[in-house]
């Protein structure tokens, strides 16, 4: 199974596009061939970014339905200390989640914060991981 951390840009695609690449991540994971991996501060994120004011007009069911299904399907790990891999700050709370999971990937949309992998951690887009796992690879 693939050990993942998702990052808050994969949840908001999901929920603005239900059934684009996103949200088929998503779909991998009730379906049990990816497991997300959770921190205290990557579900404190989550709901953050939620707050934002250019994502307020989201759908709220569909923003509860999507944190609940990863929430729900993830195992949670707990942060071994802080790293400064990227210059935004949240997102090394991902990178963090990533180490204490030993995960095979952070899956992200937003390639230009997470510019490099991380001991054996790649960084992939939601796209990229459903290519790898068409062709057998992931």
């Amino acid at each position: 199974m693939i050990r993942a951390v998702i990052d808050t840009s994969v949840l908001v695609s999901a929920v603005i596009s239900p059934t684009g690449p996103n949200a088929q991540i998503l779909d991998l994971v009730t379906a049990g061939k990816i497991r997300p991996y959770l921190t205290t501060a990557v579900v404190e994120e989550y709901g953050r970014v939620f707050e934002y004011e250019h994502l307020k007009r989201l759908h709220k069911r569909r923003v509860a339905k999507v944190r609940g299904l990863l929430e729900a399907a993830a195992v949670k790990v707990k942060s071994r200390g802080r790293l400064k891999i990227s210059s935004h700050e949240d997102d090394n709370r991902i990178y963090e989640c990533a180490v204490a999971a030993k995960a095979d990937y952070i899956v992200t949309e937003n390639t230009k914060h997470f510019r490099k992998p991380y001991k054996i951690t790649k960084i992939i887009t939601a796209r990229q991981l459903l290519k790898l796992l068409d062709a057998g690879q992931a």
